[in-house]
């Protein structure tokens, strides 16, 4: 599922969820949300975070293996 991509892209980045949160301009719970399932993402966090792990939003959303 997404949000598990999400978990694995930050780790593998060394960033923190507060760091994420900064970069999208919210609070860390907020994107904690995301990163577990609880919270639907926007489609606009999406975006900023295919831009940030330069991946396709399909590779962020699990819908591709292949990060292009």
């Amino acid at each position: 599922m997404y949000f598990r991509r999400l978990e694995d892209l930050r780790t593998d980045h060394d960033l923190t969820q507060i760091k994420i949160a900064e970069y999208l301009n919210m609070d860390r719970e907020v994107y904690r949300r995301y990163e577990k399932g609880i919270r639907e993402i926007p489609v606009w966090a999406v975006i900023k975070l295919a831009e940030l792990y330069q991946c396709s939003t399909d590779y962020l959303l699990g819908l591709k293996d292949e990060m292009q």
